[in-house]
């Protein structure tokens, strides 16, 4: 047999749609190396992974899961990745330091188009992976139709690697093609060996047969080999199956169930034989290997003692105290789940926390001589397509948030922050409802401030159809000098998207020049809320004609009589409610763009066409122009009909009237929100 043994530390990812086994695979592959003396359990809430307050109380994964351990001698960090798609930002980063992914999936048919966007992400990082059929303990589909299922969501060929042995319609253990060896599944036990049912003896060798010629595909010697019926060695085999899944030109698909620790033994024997070694993954990705220090930090973490740089040692060795990427670490760790033990220092593939690296952000490489631009084909963030408007319950807590957003978004860089100024609210974005929902329990439970969260308002604006002359005069006589300034305007509509323009047409020193800008002054004052209560855009406004008075005119009076005047004269002037519109590009699978194109229509969306999406196979992109208003759920619609796999991106295009019902709804909350 073909071994890695020797190849240093490495790293293997746990990747999969949410509530296939992922965390219970964790806990039994922990269980199989002796690193915890018993299994955990999501229900009961005892697992290494998910051990946060808000992911206990939710039972689900909601944050990458790291756990060093050791299997035969040899280190390794498992990367226990979320499955919901609202958390996959955590996922993709996690993949960037992994030497190899097992993506986990259900025996289930049904669900294989769940798992397109992780396969995807992997082929096209040629990230080495292999698919480890979970709960076959408890089968939906036969192994078969999973498998096919999955080819049709794989740029890459699937290649079997064990075929199941059932005693009636329990699965009660395996063959493994390469080795021709049949194993028996003992419960919380490694399998043990068996002879190969007589039964299956034929199918297994026409499987074998199979999985040759997919190896063949690779290798022409082996291809000879199989055309003139030559049996090749088990070492040569061992060699193909390694070279290509180190190269991702196949996917070898195992098969087990991490409750029972079914097949989770030779999960790892095939880890231990089959991963590229650290230094593999690291030419890879580009990096230029030598004996300096080369870290690259794919999570970042709050923990009691402070902030916590998550980071793959790509080359050289580091300590406790090393001054790296600019900051001079303080402590340096191996994360067992929650539970943190402090190293002197780490070698080349070691995946390690490092402490108290203020300026560090995930995504980043450091080297010895500062942080280096991340060229090494890191994966970017995800665009947001939920988000919320936050504010505070208590006054006091106002300061306190700017920074623990800051703290958060360092943390989840899917999350970002805005504050939007045409609403003057503070938003925050992300990737979904339970994604901001989780945001929120997080500064509850990890900075103890209570927040309300909301729909963000839509950035209406208003604007007018029709051409009026307006005067107004502010006379204030009080003792002494008084105020005096009277103005003649005319408001006129622009061209959409032309915004203000304002000028003048005096003549004879009617209003002085000095007062001139204080008329502009006093009308852009007035736009910030027109007649229907918002913003004003696209009218110009000319100064005609006016009086002043030698002593009482000032600045301040002819400021307010222009404000008077357009607070007078807009609502004459037919003003028109103007609602965002935006450019949106929907992805999904092609089965389902009829039903997009039903949902664009049904939201007061215009259809620009479709287009398959480049480079994905069986994926359509839809590209429609939708009012802002009807975005703000769009993603939980559109991912309820494609399995969580559908997604967009949007940008602000134009402001387009909004009449009928739909306006006067939008006027009459404007209204009252401002009582």
């Amino acid at each position: 047999m073909v071994d890695t043994i020797g190849s240093g530390p490495r790293c293997v990812a746990l990747v999969g749609p949410y509530l296939s086994g992922k965390t219970s695979l964790l806990e039994a592959m922990l269980a199989a190396t002796g690193s915890v003396s018993r299994k955990g359990s999501v229900r009961e809430g005892n697992t290494i992974g998910d051990a946060s307050v808000v992911a206990r109380k939710r039972q689900m994964s909601i944050e990458l899961n790291v756990a060093h351990c050791q299997f035969m001698d040899e280190d390794w960090t498992i990367l226990d990745c979320p499955g919901s798609i609202e958390f996959w930002q955590e996922g993709r980063n996690a993949l960037m330091a992994a030497d190899i992914a097992v993506v986990v999936v259900e025996s289930d048919s049904s669900k294989a188009g769940v798992v397109s966007p992780i396969l995807k992400f992997l082929a096209d990082r040629s990230i080495p992976h292999v698919i480890f059929i979970n709960k076959i303990d408890n089968p939906v589909s036969s192994q078969e139709e999973t498998i096919s299922a999955l080819q049709k969501v794989s740029d890459i060929p699937l290649v079997l690697r064990h075929v199941p042995i059932l005693e009636g319609e329990k699965t009660a253990g395996y063959i493994d093609l390469i080795s021709q060896r049949a194993y028996k599944y003992k419960e919380g036990e490694p399998s043990t060996v068996v002879e190969v049912p007589e039964e299956l003896v034929d199918g297994h060798s026409i499987a074998r047969q199979e999985l040759l010629e997919s190896l063949a595909d690779f290798n022409d010697d082996l291809l000879e080999k199989l055309l003139e019926d030559v049996v090749p060695d088990k070492k040569d085999v061992y060699r193909e199956l390694i070279d290509n899944l180190a190269s991702d030109n196949i996917v070898p698909v195992m098969i087990g169930a991490g409750e029972t620790q079914s097949g989770v033994f030779r999960l790892w024997k095939s880890l231990r034989h089959d991963a590229p070694s650290a230094q593999k993954t690291a030419e890879r990705r580009g990096f230029s290997i030598n004996n300096e220090p080369i870290v690259e930090v794919f999570k970042t973490s709050q923990a009691k003692t402070g902030k916590l740089s998550h980071a793959r040692v790509w080359s050289g060795e580091i300590n406790d105290g090393i001054s790296i990427g600019g900051d001079r670490v303080g402590g340096l760790f191996r994360m067992f789940g929650s539970e943190s033990s402090k190293i002197n220092g780490a070698v080349s593939g070691d995946v390690v926390a490092l402490g108290r690296l203020k300026e560090a952000k995930t995504g980043d490489v450091l080297t010895l001589s500062g942080r280096a631009e991340n060229s090494n084909s890191w994966n970017g963030l995800l665009s947001p397509v939920y988000s919320v408007a936050i504010e505070v319950e208590k006054h006091d807590d106002e300061v306190k948030l700017s920074s623990s957003l800051a703290k958060l978004v360092e943390e989840d860089p899917s999350c970002s922050i805005e504050h939007n100024a045409d609403t003057h609210e503070l938003v925050l974005h992300g990737q979904g409802e339970i994604h901001l929902s989780v945001s929120k329990d997080q500064l509850s439970e990890k900075y103890n401030i209570s927040v309300i969260t909301r729909r963000p308002s839509v950035p209406y604006k208003e604007t007018i159809r029709k051409q009026v002359e307006q005067h107004a005069r502010h006379k204030k006589q009080s003792g002494g000098h008084g105020q005096f300034g009277d103005v003649h305007i005319e408001i006129s509509p622009r061209p959409r998207g032309e915004g203000f323009e304002f000028s003048n047409r005096v003549v004879g020193g009617t209003v002085p020049r000095q007062y001139i800008p204080s008329v502009e002054t006093g009308v852009r004052r007035y736009l910030d809320r027109g007649p229907l209560g918002f913003p004003i855009v696209d009218i110009a406004v000319c100064l005609f004609d006016g009086q002043h008075h030698a002593v009482d005119s000032s600045d301040m009076a002819f400021q307010t009589a222009a404000q008077a005047a357009m607070r007078e004269g807009m609502p004459k002037c037919s003003p028109i409610l103007l609602e965002p519109i935006c450019k949106v590009e929907i992805d999904s699978p092609s089965d389902h763009t009829s039903k997009v194109n039903q949902i664009v229509s049904g939201r007061r969306g215009q259809l620009l066409g479709f287009d398959t999406k480049e480079g994905w196979k069986g994926w359509d992109t839809v590209y429609a122009n939708l009012p802002q208003a009807e975005i703000a759920d769009l993603i939980i619609e559109l991912r309820s009909l494609t399995q969580g796999t559908g997604s967009f991106r949007y940008e602000f295009d134009h402001l387009q009237e909004l009449s009928g019902r739909e306006a006067d709804i939008v006027i009459t909350q404007r209204q009252e929100s401002l009582v």
